[in-house]
């Protein structure tokens, strides 16, 4: 019983891993808000990208910590719980590309997911949850980043920790809508998929692991690639963020 006590404890206890990215965060948002870095651009760099990573581990935590409620015991054995991004399925698509992405265009792209043994779980409302648990964090993470900007907060916020909160509330805001969509292999496809028949699933089931290169493939087309940030620009818009705040951002993280 005490092994078995003390495994689900290391199952779920918080990895140094994130623990570090977090301290990186913590202090470069410190010398981003205090102005201590000779180069603000730097400190924008390392705080934005550090905030974003810790944005991932979250978003694939609730996925995993959901399906954990929703019966799939495995999560906490596969170091799901620990929110060590080294242990997810596909690191590679869950943190570097999308800090790639982030760092080549400015836009939140989604990552991969974890590995959820959706047999375990029973009920359609359970997996379409699941599916949502991740982008809703990114919903929420925006929230708290634009939070200064809605409530009319902002005096006595620097202007470069304001620009990086700007631009970090468009990453989370872009992912969010992405990961929303209903395209195979994303969470959006995932809430649906339930409510599908299996003669529909077993269609789109093929083009699944194409689905996040279908996306980006679409915005490189101009037409929808303005449509979609004018839609990512109303919503910040409406959460009191300007389309100056967001450039400016953008601007001094890509510093180089």
């Amino acid at each position: 019983m005490t092994i078995a006590t003390t495994r689900r404890a290391d199952e779920r206890r918080i990895s140094p891993v994130f623990l570090g990215i977090l301290a990186v965060m913590a202090v470069t948002g410190w010398a981003t808000w205090t102005g201590y870095a000779e180069q603000p651009g730097t400190a924008v760099f390392l705080f934005v990208t550090s905030a974003w990573i810790v944005s991932l581990c979250l978003h694939e935590y609730a996925h995993a910590r959901t399906a954990l409620h929703g019966g799939d015991l495995t999560v906490g054995a596969k170091g799901y719980l620990t929110l060590n991004p080294l242990k997810y399925t596909h690191a590679l698509l869950s943190i570097v590309l999308p800090v790639l992405f982030v760092i080549l265009g400015g836009i939140g792209l989604p990552g991969g997911a974890v590995f959820i043994e959706r047999g375990r779980i029973h009920g359609r409302w359970k997996h379409s949850l699941i599916s949502a648990a991740g982008p809703l964090t990114n919903v929420l993470f925006a929230i708290v980043c634009t939070a200064p900007f809605w409530l009319h907060a902002l005096d006595g916020v620097p202007a470069d920790f304001r620009y990086a909160l700007a631009f970090l509330a468009l990453l989370q805001v872009t992912a969010a809508i992405l990961n929303f969509l209903p395209v195979p292999g994303l969470d959006g496809y995932g809430v649906i998929e339930p409510w599908l028949s299996y003669g529909v699933k077993r269609q789109v089931e093929p083009f699944a692991p194409f689905g996040l290169m279908f996306v980006f493939a679409l915005l490189w087309v101009p037409s929808l690639n303005g449509a979609f940030f004018d839609g990512v620009d109303a919503v910040l818009r409406g959460l009191g963020v300007s389309d100056f705040d967001t450039a400016a951002g953008w601007s001094l993280y890509r510093f180089w």
